[in-house]
């Protein structure tokens, strides 16, 4: 099966996803849907039930192939509470004890989170501490310090990503970028900065014109607007200081790749099988299994050299999300001086190992 292929069977769950949702909703909220539910409804709403609680959820897993016991659990109790939110309650009044155990579900989750979120409070002083103490840039030591100090969980990481972009944000305008021998530097060249000024700029506006606009109307909406507005101009401030501060670094038999807030990963150099830097293959679109490290801006540019690794490693995206890649695309500032350090930082581990 082609990836294509795939791609298209995977989307056919969407749509199905969908028709399933409005399959269970028509019945009790449009006139020809409740102009032909029976007298006796029991068996439609356990129907709904079924769909809602247990079929809805499965697809929704399925769509996004995140198949672990937690996430089936978690998708059920939102099914439940799906049920209770979406089936008027003259109708679910006979089974509403049910979808109660979907609320205390989450609610349990959420107790655990809170839990997890109190041990974090009580360890940060020595992760903080610890990323003081470490010469790696700190999108990968407030990590490693993270899991040396607690397990790791989606909540946890989440935090970690809110943590990192208000540090950046707001407390990051004191501290100097000291570039060295090992540290290179993706976006001097290019006009990402620019671009998101630029962005940060057209929300201040739209704000400003939508919430006044807005507020008249749906005051409810306009400050929901607002706080999602207000929290993406406090992002991209925090990525743009994230990828200013955090070049490219070789150090420790590992190069450490980040391109601010939104993706890092490590990796061995003896794991780095061949640097690729045939302008012909360069300029190729890259592959599925390609991640790149490329500032992007107004101009579409291809990479200076795509590094293919022996074995796949973990990319870890905002939020905590993983993936794995086997080729990465990277353009930097001074490409020629980043390709001879990694030659020869692999050479003198190649030399290490022979003697």
């Amino acid at each position: 099966m082609t990836v294509k292929n795939l791609f298209l069977q995977r989307h056919h769950l969407l749509v199905l996803l969908l028709l399933v949702l409005t399959a269970n909703i028509t019945p009790y909220y449009t006139s020809f849907g409740v102009s032909v539910l029976p007298e006796h409804s029991k068996g439609v709403v356990i129907g709904s039930m079924i769909d809602l609680a247990l079929v809805t959820p499965f697809l929704f897993i399925a769509w996004r192939q995140r198949w672990t016991v937690r996430n089936v659990i978690l998708a059920i109790a939102l099914g439940l509470i799906l049920v209770r939110f979406l089936i008027p309650i003259e109708y679910l009044e006979p089974f509403v004890a049910i979808t109660w155990v979907g609320f205390a579900v989450e609610g349990a989750i959420v107790f655990f989170d809170i839990f997890l979120l109190f041990i974090l409070i009580k360890h940060l002083p020595k992760i903080v501490h610890s990323v003081k103490n470490n010469s790696l840039p700190t999108i990968f030591s407030f990590a490693d310090a993270m899991d040396g100090q607690m397990k790791s969980t989606s909540l946890i990481k989440v935090i970690c990503t809110e943590m990192l972009m208000f540090y950046y944000a707001f407390g990051s305008w004191r501290t100097k970028t000291i570039e060295r021998e090992n540290t290179f530097t993706l976006y001097k060249h290019s006009s990402l900065i620019a671009l998101y000024i630029m962005v940060i700029h057209s929300i201040i506006l739209e704000t400003i014109a939508l919430h006044w606009w807005l507020h008249g109307i749906f005051p409810v909406v306009s400050i929901v607007l607002l706080i999602l507005n207000i929290y993406s101009i406090i992002f991209f401030i925090g990525n743009i200081q994230a990828i200013r501060h955090n070049p490219i670094q070789i150090s420790q038999r590992k190069i450490y790749l980040s391109f601010g807030l939104m993706k890092r990963m490590k990796v061995d150099l003896n794991n780095i099988k061949r640097i690729i830097d045939e302008p012909t293959l360069l300029q190729k679109k890259l592959s599925r299994d390609t991640i790149d490290f490329i500032a992007r801006d107004f101009e579409d540019v291809s990479p200076h050299m795509i590094l293919e690794l022996k074995k796949p490693v973990k990319t870890n995206f905002i939020f905590g999300i993983q993936k794995e890649y086997k080729f990465i695309a990277i353009r930097a500032d001074e490409p020629n001086r980043l390709k001879a350090v990694i030659i020869a930082s692999m050479a003198i581990i190649t030399y290490d190992e022979i003697n």
